[in-house]
């Protein structure tokens, strides 16, 4: 049987997990449970004769097939075939919408990640976001393939969607015009002497391309390391992951999936043949960070290939299998957990970084003071993690950028990645890098400590009306020679 594995999260005009493709004959399972289904059958009966209103049968039994199969964890439900048809169009890398990756939760639309290059990422739009209303009408309670056939439309038509987001006290409206989402997943460029790739999400061009993007790389310029940014990568198929994995090593294992059976374990591995030749690698993650992308990650970081900067993953480490049911409808349901090469699960507790950089200040305040932590972790029904394990609760971030940085125009995970490139990878020099010591001072994450130094700096201005310039933070020593500053990223 020809199977397709993919990984990642439900996304707008889809749901995608860490899965698989089957093409396989249309089956009809059975059950010993008929008991049950006699009480389905009599509890159908009632809501026919006596609901308030006419009902539609197959709207009835499509819903309780989605309720039975969302009940098991956040990434197996009921595919119709409308919805069906989005995920396959998806993974072929094309669709018309906003460009957000999304999942259900608490009767909202929880944004995962917003895409590279569309209206959502333009709009500013975030991972974690709630979408609790399309077009001025609240959509609590409604089904997440509904929200989603509504933010699809023709391009160039308008559409305004309410945001809750962690951190402000009001829901705000987002105006966004549709646009034809082309998904191309791979860029590419140069940091100084290094290497930069992007690597969006995983569909089916995605190894060629990113293999293409860096071969193009390499022969215009002599690259001294390279830096491969996964963030805000929801997953995609997990045979593209191998392949990127699989461009940066000499050999051995990528990452392992097992099913219920013990016996039923399924081992990837590279082939000989690392495109960088031995120089230093840097991977930028964050929580954005997801399945397919986190099988990369985790196969780089435990074989010693590379070295992870940034914030924790997401931290799904199941397998989704979606199986045909004819007439164009579908099932996804999770069939294995995938473990890293050394054996460990992500499940629930993500890849921690080597060297934790947050991206702003706010974002450095929410992990240090909000019990809340947008998460595989934060799904009710999440399969459980190993025993013993559990994701890292609040704390304060290592590093995080100083007040006067510019978060705007800078990139500061890009920067602290190149830090880490100029020490030839090594983190730990990288992490007493001044500079470095300077930004993790500049943590704020004592609630209530921000006001006291405004007030400090206000009580300060009255007695010295003089105005002073801060200091600018201390530069690296000059062997090994300083790291390139990065670009500022395109809008």
């Amino acid at each position: 049987m020809k199977k397709f594995l993919t990984g990642g999260v439900a996304a707008l005009a889809l749901g995608v997990g860490a899965m698989a493709y089957a093409n396989q004959p249309v089956f009809s399972p059975k059950s010993d449970t008929y008991e049950m289904l006699e009480l389905f059958g009599d509890v159908l009966a009632l809501v026919q004769q006596n609901y308030v209103v006419e009902t539609d049968d197959k709207k009835l039994i499509e819903a309780a097939l989605e309720g039975m199969l969302s009940s098991l964890d956040p990434h197996s439900n009921y595919l119709p075939a409308e919805d069906f048809t989005d995920l396959k169009e998806k993974t072929r890398g094309s669709y018309g919408g906003l460009g957000l990756e999304v999942q259900s939760e608490d009767g909202a639309v929880k944004v995962v990640t917003p895409m590279d290059d569309t209206p959502a990422s333009k709009a500013g739009i975030m991972s974690g976001d709630y979408i609790t209303a399309i077009n001025g009408t609240s959509i609590l309670g409604q089904r997440l393939n509904d929200a989603v056939s509504q933010m699809k439309g023709e391009p160039k038509t308008d559409i305004t969607i309410t945001i809750v987001r962690e951190g402000r006290d009001e829901p705000f409206d987002v105006t966004l015009t549709r646009e034809i989402i082309n998904v191309k997943s791979v860029k590419a460029r140069m940091e100084g002497d290094f290497g930069y790739l992007r690597i969006s999400s995983f569909n089916e061009n995605t190894a060629k391309e990113a293999r293409d993007a860096l071969t193009e790389l390499k022969a215009k310029h002599k690259l001294k390391g390279l830096v491969l940014d996964l963030r805000n990568n929801p997953g995609g198929l997990l045979d593209q992951s191998v392949g990127v994995a699989d461009m940066f090593l000499e050999g051995g294992e990528v990452v392992s999936q097992r099913g219920r059976d013990t016996s039923d374990i399924v081992r990837y591995h590279a082939k000989k043949g690392d495109m960088m030749k031995g120089l230093p690698i840097v991977v930028l993650t964050n929580p954005g960070s997801a399945s397919a992308a986190e099988i990369v990650a985790g196969a780089l970081q435990d074989q010693k290939r590379a070295s992870i900067v940034g914030l924790t993953t997401f931290g799904k480490g199941s397998v989704q299998s979606v199986m045909d049911l004819g007439e164009g409808r579908a099932v996804k349901l999770t069939i294995a957990r995938y473990f890293t090469p050394s054996g460990r699960s992500i499940q629930k507790t993500g890849i921690e970084p080597d060297l934790e950089v947050a991206q702003s200040q706010e974002q450095a305040k929410i992990i240090a003071s909000s019990a809340f932590q947008y998460s595989e972790a934060a799904y009710k029904n999440a399969l459980d993690a190993d025993e013993g394990k559990a994701r890292r609760e609040k704390h304060e971030v290592s590093e995080v950028p100083p007040e006067d940085y510019d978060t705007k125009a800078g990139d500061f995970q890009l920067a602290r990645a190149l830090d880490v490139l100029g020490y030839n990878g090594d983190v730990k020099m990288a992490a007493a890098h001044p500079r470095g010591k300077a930004y993790a001072a500049a943590a704020d994450a004592k609630p209530g400590s921000r006001f006291e130094k405004k007030m400090q700096a206000k009580a300060a201005a009255a007695k010295d009306p003089v105005k002073t310039t801060p200091a600018a933070p201390a530069k690296p020593p000059e062997t090994p020679s300083e790291p390139a500053k990065p670009a500022a990223p395109k809008p």
